[in-house]
């Protein structure tokens, strides 16, 4: 069965734009173009606001710009694709010129394809390329990178959750492997927040090492959870100190890129933590 071998270089190929995380970790900037994302819904609703958003992350450090344009918090109303394509497209028109690489964060093929042929360079798939059949096709068609996130349809307490993410990692490289797609543009998440308990999430947090080995770059997704409310109680808007603290661990562990929603205090943080890494 084919399956993509990691790539030989610490580089994630974003349709040319070569994005290095050797020596530093890749902050990714939320920008949710949605009324009702589960921590920022409506604040970049309006184009205006979306494009302003947009240039105040890269001007804090994003190196990669992450848009939105359908909620997948828990409990979620799920988006038609002419609905999510009439929020995310002209975000993405407004945006192609930005200096970092446009990231379509969506699960529809068809969403993906319209964004990239607008200038996006990455797709950020919530099913990892095991959802829409069409997405590894659409990805490789335009030389995107990808970000194969772990998902599962249904809560199960019982699963080892760390042996879970790691077979659906390999599946998600063997259907990329299958499209054409090459190593260097293949990210994978764990998806820390999706189909998964409180005690799974932890678990899936402190076995992070494991999933950098696989030898591809692990994108970290923790900013604002619900995990940090159940570790203390806090609304999302109060959660930064944890979201941080998780993200610091997961830069120790060898994380490549960190999804954020406070670029400015996590460009800090992760400069800081890669001093001290790189100083031992």
């Amino acid at each position: 069965m084919a399956c993509l071998t990691p790539p030989t270089q610490r580089l994630f190929d974003a349709r040319g734009r070569r994005l290095d995380y050797a020596d530093r970790t890749l902050v990714m900037g939320i920008l949710n173009v949605t009324p009702d994302s589960f921590s920022d819904g409506g604040r970049s609703a309006a184009l205006s606001d979306a494009v302003t958003n947009a240039w105040r992350l890269v001007d804090e450090g994003a190196d990669i710009l992450d848009i939105g344009g359908e909620s997948t918090r828990p409990g979620h109303t799920p988006v038609p694709a002419e609905e999510e394509l009439r929020r995310v497209l002209p975000a993405v028109e407004a945006l192609a010129e930005l200096p970092v690489p446009i990231s379509i964060d969506t699960q529809k093929a068809s969403v993906a394809e319209a964004a990239l042929q607008r200038g996006a360079a990455i797709v950020n798939d919530i099913w990892g390329l095991m959802g829409d059949p069409e997405m590894a096709r659409v990805a490789a068609a335009y030389d995107a990178g990808v970000v194969a996130m772990h998902n599962r349809t249904n809560v199960d307490p019982a699963v080892d959750i760390v042996a879970d993410i790691v077979a659906f990692f390999e599946q998600s490289l063997e259907r990329a492997a299958r499209a054409g797609i090459r190593p260097e543009r293949m990210s994978l998440d764990p998806g820390i927040g999706f189909g998964k308990t409180f005690e799974q999430n932890l678990r899936a947090l402190s076995a992070l090492g494991e999933f950098v080995r696989l030898g591809f770059p692990i994108l970290l997704g923790t900013s604002r959870k619900s995990l940090i409310g159940k570790v203390i109680e806090t609304t999302p808007a109060e959660r930064l100190p944890g979201t941080i603290a998780s993200n610091v661990l997961g830069i120790a562990a060898g994380c490549a890129i960190i999804r954020v929603h406070d670029v400015a205090a996590h460009v800090q943080a992760a400069r800081v933590t890669e001093a001290i890494l790189h100083a031992s």
